[in-house]
């Protein structure tokens, strides 16, 4: 029987021949798909290949040449780094068969200030996947005061706008995880919920695991509405200062080279990366436990930050401090300086205290207070620059102040 092509509609939309520009027929004669659905398919299509590719473009090469656009130094743990997000995250496309790829979760050593966090952050970035820090010595077990370790993953579904299935792609990075070393061997009445308890959940976790969590943050409680998230697909960076392991690292490295009893080791400095030759067991003597240890296998040493790397910190990468301030003082309409004498004292003071490049802000944040007070003021007046020199940050001097008419003023 003849039917008048007029009759037809779409299968999918349902739309005339008459509403749209091209009615396709299939094979059977029976099912029609118009070039607006067909478009819609395509852009449905492209999009699902985009997620799934999206984090496959970055080759190692490029990863570490974009983290050499904001970290400075630490040449070994990006190419680390680079290589093991990009192994993931192959891993993640893997199309399974007989030989199952496990995660390649990193460990970071180093101490405070050289860029561990930086590092996570900036690949994420990268990226462009879900990024979550917390800090490990505010985690505890289920059921005691504190973060528990299930709350990692509610940060990351958080800032994956509680979107499942970026969040189950994303980053975690679990800060100072050193501080969580086992307690004394010693029997206690008080159960450990700082320690090794919160290694073993974190282990659960890291392996992979199925982990529910209220949907919009919050602690979980029987009438909450609950989702589950797969943690087997996201990557886990922990991070620590592991105080004191250098030194027994170099001890072992060098303990063949000790003749007799009592023999000195010489402690003099040198530039081996000691941490970067951290063994399972010296991470299981320091504390963590042997199958927290084995489910990270890519471990890389961090080195302090030299005087010149915290100077270049201040002023080169792309989005280095100085360049936010400045740029800070560019929305007011006033051009901010900082001489050379002005940055050498300030990688002083952070030197002299111990904190590293986390310092550096601090330094300039304290530094700029009242002029910061004043800023909105300082076009109507006629200012077009602020100096900051080295007396400036050591003795507390008001900065040169550069006015329109070529006047300066303390």
């Amino acid at each position: 029987m003849n039917q008048n092509t007029k009759d037809f509609t779409c299968s999918f939309c349902n739309k005339t021949r008459e509403e749209v520009k091209k009615l396709i027929q299939g094979p059977d004669n029976g099912a029609f798909i118009c070039d607006e659905c067909i478009k819609l398919s395509f852009n449905i299509i492209s999009e699902e290949e985009s997620d799934i590719n999206e984090h496959y473009v970055y080759t190692p090469q490029a990863i570490y040449d974009h983290l050499n656009e904001f970290v400075i130094g630490q040449h070994e743990a990006k190419k680390v780094l680079s290589v093991a997000v990009y192994n993931h995250y192959k891993r993640i496309n893997h199309i399974a068969t007989d030989i199952e790829l496990d995660k390649s979760n990193v460990l970071l050593l180093g101490p405070s200030g050289c860029g561990k966090t930086l590092l996570a952050s900036t690949v994420a970035k990268i990226l462009d996947v879900p990024f979550a820090i917390a800090d490990a010595t505010t985690v505890t077990e289920a059921g005691y005061v504190g973060d528990d370790v299930e709350n990692l993953v509610t940060k990351l579904l958080s800032a994956a706008d509680y979107d499942i299935d970026r969040a189950e792609k994303g980053i975690i990075y679990i800060d100072e995880i050193d501080k969580k070393g086992r307690k004394s061997e010693s029997a206690s009445i008080t159960r450990d919920v700082s320690g090794e308890g919160v290694q073993q959940a974190l282990l659960k976790m890291i392996e992979g695991a199925e982990v529910r969590v209220p949907p919009a943050g919050g602690r979980k409680h029987p009438q909450s509405e609950i989702v589950e998230v797969d943690t087997k697909d996201i990557l886990f960076i922990l991070g620590g200062a592991f105080i004191d392991l250098e030194k027994h690292i170099k001890k072992r490295l060098n303990k063949t080279k000790s003749i007799g009893f009592g023999a000195i080791i010489d402690d003099t400095h040198d530039d081996m990366n000691y941490l970067s030759s951290v063994e399972p067991d010296d991470l299981v003597e320091y504390g963590l436990i042997p199958e927290l240890v084995g489910r990270i296998p890519v471990r890389v040493g961090l080195k302090e930050l030299t005087k010149e790397q915290l100077i270049q910190v201040l002023i080169e990468p792309k989005n280095s401090i100085i360049k936010q301030f400045q740029r800070i003082f560019e929305m007011d309409n006033v051009e901010l300086e900082f001489t050379d004498g002005a940055c050498e004292e300030i990688v002083k003071i952070c030197n002299d205290t111990k904190v590293g490049a986390r310092g550096l802000r601090s330094v300039i944040e304290t530094t700029l207070l009242d002029v910061q007070f004043n800023l909105p003021n300082y076009e109507k007046k006629g200012v077009e620059k602020v100096v900051i020199n080295e007396d400036t940050i050591k003795k507390q001097q008001e900065p040169f102040i550069v006015y329109g008419k070529k006047q300066q003023k303390k």
